[in-house]
């Protein structure tokens, strides 16, 4: 079908994008969409199909959700501890 090509982060957005302003039944989208993101028709299809599928393995439980770390307050202030700050002061 299409060649292998590889998609930056600025064509996966533009992708992303295009997919949304050219919906579904617009006339000549896989053009429009593949002028948005500097690729070839026959790759956005790919593209297209390729995420298609992800979706569906996604959502049927064949691709396992990364493990998040908790959220911890070391994570917002940047490992720095207020806690031993405010000790200095009392």
């Amino acid at each position: 079908m299409a060649t292998n090509s590889t998609w930056t982060w600025e064509q996966e957005k533009k992708f992303e994008n295009a997919l949304v302003i050219y919906e579904e039944d617009t006339p000549n989208r896989w053009h429009n969409v593949a002028k948005a993101c500097g690729k070839t028709e026959e790759e956005v299809k790919l593209h297209y199909e390729i995420l298609v599928e992800d979706i569906k393995n996604i959502e049927s439980g064949k691709v396992p959700l990364p493990k998040y770390k908790e959220a911890s307050d070391d994570h917002y202030n940047n490992g720095y501890n207020f806690k031993d700050e405010d000790q200095r002061y009392k």
